[in-house]
């Protein structure tokens, strides 16, 4: 069918039953799919991607590679790999 994988509403719906030799119109399809609160798929939007919005802001290297403290709590360090 012409309709696989689409968003269905009266249009596409009467293209498939006309492909199959249904007879229906396009008005009489809607006022069916009306009456049983049959609706199309609204506002529908690809979600954002993984990259979208701000982009990274890098900190500061305030240790300079210097990776030696005298002092316990003074220094923390993560590494995200």
């Amino acid at each position: 069918m012409a309709g696989e994988r689409r968003v269905y509403g009266y249009r596409k719906i009467h293209d498939d039953l006309h492909e199959v030799g249904e007879a229906c119109g396009r008005h009489r399809l809607a006022r069916l799919m009306s009456i049983e609160g049959l609706r199309s798929q609204t506002g529908y939007r690809r979600r954002p991607r993984k990259y979208g919005g701000k982009p990274t802001v890098a900190s500061p290297n305030l240790l300079k590679r210097q990776f030696d403290v005298v002092e316990p709590n003074k220094v923390w360090v993560t590494d995200i790999t």
